[in-house]
């Protein structure tokens, strides 16, 4: 892609990011800064993002987006979180429970799918330091720990321009992307700001903005394609090398102060070669005589995408001696460190060597075919690629290999033949996942080799494949793969969007021979393997800017993984599970039984309900049957299990049916708020026993004032009960009395005990252990509203303290209705 091509993405995305801020939060502003004394820098403020305050529940996670345009400085990151972990134990935590941060360039990060990245876990302070070591896919993240307060400034001699992706995750692993039936755990929250600064200048570069960057170029005048042969680079044809010298001529320095130089990949390129030449001392340090031209060293260091140091660099030479050559290069800006020993001057040559449209390969033997995008009817992006020839129909999306092969040629011992096929993923599409699949009825000895922006060779590659006939069984490519003798099929996961090239060298050409024929298929695709359906389904989500779309898999409850194709419970352990969560509400007989016994057919209706809504909604959770929708069932069983409870504690109280229905109405509504806002909060349990509670207070203060309201309230009344003891003992003594009378104190006591055991099960519930404690749950809890039913005996006059009247009902409501 074009300069022009480069400038116009990041000055549209740098507008798309000023709106967004505009909106969202403090927009960027422009001032030019300047620093002082010896770190003089002239920087401005290209974006400023700031993100409020966002949850992260048990297993969840966030990306966050930053663009960093090719004139970038810095990028500045400081986040704030609730996370509180003792550096000490975080080695102790398993990876489900801890909260970390990831950085990936140029897609979304998967800590949990590429084991680099949780091999390479800082279990540090997050610094500046580690991320230069973010350099190509081979280590494709780098993961911290969250903190509570994190601040990082990344600068440019550290990463490069481009597109990089921040991930939050609380909790990674196969349970990930797994539905469980509750989610309960640690609940963080975090907030921040990222900023990133640039150089106002184009020929400035540094974190300073304080470095002078030549940009090499091919002017007419500077053209030396044709003086290929005066060259130390005669072994190169005219026909395939642009060769140019420096426009600025001479360049005079040394010293403690490198010149930096940049230059332009435009293209798919098989060499790139910088080279000294007319390498002299300047006037001034040969004046002394002790130097000649033999004894300078003009060491070269070259890194793409940003300024090479000593210490940090892609590649090195010392370029009066010998070439500095780089293979392959990627297609991009080039930057060039030149460091010498003492003050001389030189002219600095490039040569960059190209094969034919169609070629490859340093002698331009090898194949190379671009791949056409043929777009899918789908709402989502989602395409096949094939190749652009005429030696195949591309009617199909399955292209077969063989009339597309180069020759083979001797590399040692073998016949080796390499085929190259290039293609372009869309910037938008990072979240998407790239499946190539080499499907054979033979056995086939190809290695695969993919690389980002250039050509893939055996030194150099992103991901490397080689199959089971070959000299290694080893797969560089993230999982889910499969391979055998006859077929090769894996992704790459969260592709980076850019040019992308794959090689397939093939061993021994001429004895692997097959009339059978190997096809190819290589499409982009929004969830690896379908999710591995039925097992899960892909789902689309937002980055935090809500300018990105990525995809991901839902599984169902047995299943996780970063495609569902990990299975975590077994298919008798799901039926074990099953039974249990379904027979267990089975329990809610022992209340509905007692309550019909009693004739209190309301609270029969109540408990019958409850335990016939929480067996269907959990065989619906299950994935057994589903009579409602799920949603449905879940408020349904919820509840009506908060009315049961509830309904427990009211008939404790000896009350009308009336004062009854009243609470029951009350209730009913403040349980079904519960219920749909928040019903597998775990402050529920303890809400609606205080509701409970504060029901049976009510029913006996309805009670006590139905019963006492005839009582005469004289004065003389008032002044006996106050302040005589004789009336405050008797009415004490009564009252302790007639609860003594009024419940089986035993079966209160065992009541409160199952009660305990249900809330100890709630407590204990988690994502793996959920299905056993909530059977727990189920059992307690009914036990318990039977233990108390039971407790409440008949009606006793309390203050005779003998056997309840046979015509007791009758006589209390003939009263109330004269009352």
């Amino acid at each position: 892609m074009g300069d022009n091509s480069i400038l116009n993405l990041c000055l549209f995305l740098t507008f798309v990011s000023f709106l967004s801020t505009c909106f969202h939060g403090p927009c960027f502003s422009y001032e030019v800064r300047r620093g002082g004394g010896g770190s003089p820098y002239n920087s401005v403020a290209v974006s400023s993002f700031s993100y409020p305050k966002t949850q992260l529940r048990p297993f969840d996670w966030r990306y966050i987006k930053v663009d960093l345009p090719p004139w970038f400085s810095s990028m500045s990151v400081s986040l704030e979180s609730d996370v509180d972990l003792d550096p000490e134990k975080i080695k102790n935590i398993p990876s489900s429970k801890l909260p970390i941060i990831c950085l990936r360039e140029g897609s979304p990060p998967l800590p949990d799918v590429y084991n680099i990245s949780l091999a390479g876990l800082v279990l540090e302070a997050i610094s500046n330091a580690p991320f230069a070591d973010i350099r190509g896919l081979q280590n494709a993240e780098l993961c911290y720990p969250m903190q509570q307060n994190m601040s990082v400034m990344v600068t440019n001699e550290q990463i490069s321009p481009g597109a990089w992706y921040w991930g939050l995750f609380n909790g990674i692993g196969p349970t990930r992307t797994q539905s469980k039936m509750i989610n309960r755990g640690p609940v963080y929250s975090f907030s921040g700001n990222i900023s990133v600064e640039g150089c106002a200048t184009p020929s400035m570069w540094g974190q300073y903005c304080n470095q002078t960057v030549d940009l090499l170029s091919c002017a007419d005048n500077y053209n030396l394609s044709e003086n290929l042969s005066d060259t130390k680079l005669s072994n190169q044809t005219a026909e395939n090398v642009i060769f140019c010298r420096n426009s600025n001529g001479n360049s005079c320095h040394g010293g403690l102060e490198p010149k930096i130089y940049a230059l332009d990949v435009m293209g798919i390129a098989g060499q790139l070669t910088i080279v000294a030449a007319n390498v002299k001392l300047n006037e001034t340090a040969s004046s002394n005589g002790t130097w000649n031209a033999s004894g300078i060293a003009l060491m070269c260091y070259a890194r793409h995408g940003a300024i090479p140091q000593a210490t940090l660099h892609d590649y090195s030479a010392n370029i009066s001696e010998e070439p500095l050559v780089i293979s392959s290069p990627k297609v991009g800006r080039w930057y060039f460190a030149v460091h010498m020993n003492v003050k001389a001057c030189y002219i600095l040559d490039w040569l960059v060597f190209e094969c034919p449209e169609g070629k490859a390969g340093f002698n331009c033997s090898w194949e190379r075919y671009t791949l056409q995008t043929v777009l899918r009817t789908n709402p989502y992006f989602e395409a096949d690629y094939v190749p652009i020839s005429e030696k195949i129909s591309s009617d199909s999306a399955n292209f077969p290999l063989e009339p597309l092969l180069s020759n083979s040629l001797n590399e040692g011992k073998l016949e080796v033949s390499w085929t190259y096929f290039l293609l372009d993923i869309p910037s938008g599409a990072a979240g998407g996942n790239l499946h190539i699949k080499l499907p054979s009825g033979a056995k086939t000895n190809f290695e695969i080799y993919a690389k980002y922006g250039g050509l893939p060779s055996l030194d150099s590659w992103d991901y490397h494949y080689a199959n089971t006939t070959s000299s290694s069984n080893i797969s560089m490519f993230p999982k889910p793969y499969y391979a055998d003798d006859q077929t090769a099929s894996f992704y790459i996961l969260y592709i980076r969007g850019g040019t992308w090239s794959f090689g397939l060298r093939q061993l021994n050409t001429s004895e692997t021979a097959s009339k059978n024929q190997t096809t190819v298929s290589i499409s982009l695709e929004r969830c690896p393997r379908r999710c591995s359906s039925p097992h899960g389904k892909c789902q689309s989500s937002m980055d935090a800017s809500g300018l990105i779309i990525y995809s991901y898999c839902s599984c169902d409850r047995d299943h996780g993984g970063f495609d569902c194709s990990i299975e975590i419970v077994s298919h008798k352990g799901h039926v074990w599970q099953s039974v249990a969560l379904i027979a267990s509400n089975a329990a809610a007989l022992l209340p509905a039984y007692w309550s019909l016994h009693q004739k209190a057919y309301a609270e029969w209706v109540l408990f019958m309900s409850s335990g016939v809504s929480s067996g269907l909604y959990h065989a619906c959770d299950v994935g057994t049957w589903c009579p409602l929708s799920f949603h449905v069932l879940q408020f349904m069983d919820f509840w009506l299990s908060f009315m049961a409870v509830v309904s427990t504690f009211v008939y404790l109280a000896d009350i009308d049916e009336a004062s009854k229905r009243t609470i029951h109405t009350i209730v009913a509504i403040m349980t079904a708020l519960m219920a749909a806002a928040g019903p597998t909060s775990s402050t529920n349990i303890a809400l609606v026993t205080a509701i409970g509670a504060l029901g049976l207070l009510t029913g006996w203060l309805i009670e006590f004032c139905t019963k006492n309201r005839s009582l005469p309230f004289t004065t003389e009344f008032h002044w006996n009960v106050l302040y005589g003891w004789q009336t405050v003992k008797r009415w004490l003594h009564n009252l302790v009395k007639t609860l003594r009378k009024r419940f089986r104190w035993g079966f209160v006591v065992a009541g409160f005990i199952a009660l305990a055991m249900a809330v100890i099960s709630w407590k204990l519930e988690t994502s793996e252990s959920y299905w056993i404690w909530h059977s727990m749950w189920h059992v307690s809890i009914y036990t318990s509203s039977f233990l108390f039913l039971y407790s409440k005996v008949d009606a006793v006059d309390e203050e005779s303290g003998g056997p309840p009247d046979g015509n007791y009902e009758l006589t209390r409501q003939d009263s109330f209705s004269r009352g």
